[in-house]
């Protein structure tokens, strides 16, 4: 699929440019551990494309959040340095061919924990939107209508990459269009204008219109 000039590109962060997952499964098992919540009740929570302060929500009284928040975000930016973080096929190329101004991160980490983490990939971000600057996450429409109104962006001239239903369901609410990367979900689960293996299939076409995303396996 062809996405017409001008384009702006709207990244997720965990599962779409970088993984994170064996770094995500060590520390929240243990956070689980550390805060007596069950196998069972842990693997009925969706960890993956939703706030941290969502996800601890589910699983522990709303006096021990704070705290327990708190611990988390320790645990996996502490985690960052002993690996488990690593770039998905296609991320560096594709982010390379992008000019200043035309892309942004848009995740549910906090800023600390999404900056360590692109920095262990060696990506340099011009622009991130973090937990920490909304009020409503994934699958909120906020986070995406922030990034676009940041880079000064039509919403509808936008297109979302996200490997999370979550995500998918932000983009579409913000008017968006979207790139689904099956990288983390089924693509039966997934709902987008397209669905890719991962950003080795997105290209980027750079003219003085604007960029153009092709995307397609």
């Amino acid at each position: 699929m062809k996405f017409d000039a001008p384009a702006t590109l709207l990244f997720d962060n965990d599962g779409t440019l970088l993984s994170s997952m064996e770094s995500v499964q060590r520390c929240w098992t243990a956070w689980a551990r550390e805060y007596g919540i069950g196998a069972e009740d842990f693997a009925a929570v969706e960890l993956h494309g939703r706030p941290a302060a969502d996800i601890v929500g589910d699983l522990l009284p709303a006096a021990r959040v704070p705290e327990a928040l708190a611990r988390i975000e320790r645990l996996e930016v502490e985690d960052v340095p002993s690996g488990g973080v690593v770039a998905l096929p296609g991320t560096v190329e594709l982010l390379a061919s992008l000019p200043e101004g035309s892309w942004a991160v848009v995740t549910s980490a906090t800023r600390e924990l999404a900056e360590a983490r692109l920095r262990v990939v060696g990506i340099e971000a011009p622009l991130v939107i973090a937990a920490d600057d909304i009020t409503y996450g994934k699958p909120h429409p906020e986070p995406y209508l922030l990034a676009a109104r940041k880079l000064g962006a039509d919403p509808a001239r936008c297109v979302v990459f996200e490997d999370a239903p979550a995500g998918l369901t932000a983009g579409r609410g913000a008017g968006m269009r979207t790139v689904a990367l099956a990288t983390t979900h089924a693509r039966e689960e997934l709902v987008a204008d397209v669905v890719v293996e991962d950003l080795a299939a997105v290209a980027a076409q750079v003219t003085d219109a604007g960029v153009t995303v092709v995307a397609g396996d």
